[in-house]
């Protein structure tokens, strides 16, 4: 039987040089193909002059983010989950606060929060965006004042790369005395009625994992505010609680910085991300033109556009291992972004969820599969997939 686990094959791994008819779940190698010499320039650069932390790069990293989504401040920094908690910290985030996350998303938000002494209050998700269900979160908080606890923010994640319904989410957070912070690990890129992700909430967060639609050759992350009191409470706190000086420190901070390597890496990538985001999109649409009439393709709204982190669709029950297993043996990897619902995590078995039960997050955990997907995917691979892809369903349904 298929396992739950996402099967992925790195994109440098033998099993691809060795077979012609391998298809890279994600192509990082296209990409660097299209970019020529230019990553290998970009750190030969930082091994000459030698500033491997705050180094020329992260500045001019941060002034390409901030021009590119329009944010005032942007601060670079270790990886996504160090973004999170940064802005947490710096939102005033505090020991019992009742902070909402979705339930349909991977750990780093509920793991933030609860590392900070919050209680994470998972929230059920919308079946067609996969994103926070505005009417989950009013239970959420009222559920939460019945326990005792202090509403304090909501962790928006864009989920796959789609933006959440931020108007609903602003209203219903305004009228709660709530702030609102943006989880945009996969979308940033992404536009929410003309206004670009990381302008969206009071604070966003992203990740440059290698997988993301911007991703650096490791772990790394960014801040995005418009507020000069918190850019300047979150630069300090990535760098041990900093002030003036390196040896003056003024709050409890951390070791959150971002390498000049990496920043080198992503200003390149940078470069052609907005191309990038285009052939995403032209991409996932032919997708759901293929495989609309059998299975549930991702829905973007019409007020929206996806960074498109993932092509996710949704199976019947029950079907999901035995296509795997045929996609496998046709040699096209797939993944399971997520087999598992947060609150059903055992770390997080005991905290609280809105209304009791979350059956969209169950439901999706149960039936959601993604394919391969990257901007570099050409039409006849994409074909390929396609084929195997439905033969595969017919298969698993027909018995």
């Amino acid at each position: 039987m298929a396992s739950n686990s996402p099967r992925q094959h790195p994109v440098t791994s033998s099993s691809a040089a060795a077979d012609s008819q391998y298809i890279p779940f994600i192509d990082l190698q296209a990409q660097r193909a299209r970019l020529g010499n230019r990553i290998e320039e970009a750190m030969e650069r930082v091994l000459q002059h030698g500033r491997f932390i705050n180094g020329p790069e992260i500045d001019e990293l941060e002034r390409q983010l901030s021009a590119f989504c329009g944010a005032r401040h942007v601060i670079a920094c270790a990886s996504g989950t160090t973004a999170l908690s940064l802005g947490l910290t710096a939102l005033g985030a505090k020991y019992r606060d009742a902070i909402f996350v979705p339930a349909f998303t991977f750990v780093s938000p509920g793991e933030v929060a609860a590392r900070l002494g919050c209680i994470p209050v998972f929230l059920d998700v919308e079946p067609d965006t996969c994103n926070i269900s505005p009417d989950s979160l009013v239970r959420g908080i009222e559920m939460a004042k019945e326990h005792g606890l202090t509403p304090r923010g909501v962790i928006v994640i864009d989920l796959f790369g789609q933006p959440a319904d931020y108007d609903k989410l602003t209203q219903i957070a305004t009228g709660h005395d709530l702030w609102m912070m943006a989880d945009a690990a996969q979308s940033f890129g992404a536009v929410y009625k003309g206004t670009h992700v990381g302008k969206l909430a009071r604070v966003t967060a992203t990740s440059f994992f290698p997988s993301k639609p911007l991703g650096c050759y490791g772990d790394g992350g960014a801040i995005f505010t418009d507020s000069d009191v918190l850019a300047a409470e979150m630069r300090s706190r990535r760098q041990h609680g900093q002030g003036e000086d390196r040896m003056t420190h003024v709050r409890i901070g951390m070791n959150g910085r971002l390498d000049s390597l990496q920043a080198a890496i992503l200003i390149e990538k940078l470069s052609i991300l907005g191309d990038e985001l285009k052939a995403r999109d032209r991409i996932a649409r032919r997708y759901n033109e293929a495989l609309k009439d059998l299975v549930i393709v991702p829905t973007v709204r019409p007020d929206r556009f996806s960074a498109w982190a993932q092509y996710t669709v949704r199976l019947r029950p029950g079907e999901r291992d035995a296509v795997r297993a045929s996609l496998d043996a046709d040699k096209i990897p797939t993944a399971i972004y997520y087999h598992t619902a947060l609150h059903q995590h055992a770390p997080y078995v005991g905290y609280p969820r809105a209304g009791g039960k979350l059956p969209v997050a169950e439901e999706l955990a149960e039936t959601v599969l993604s394919l391969p997907f990257h901007p570099y995917l050409e039409e006849p691979l994409q074909d390929r997939i396609v084929d195997s892809f439905r033969k595969a369903i017919k298969a698993a349904r027909n018995g």
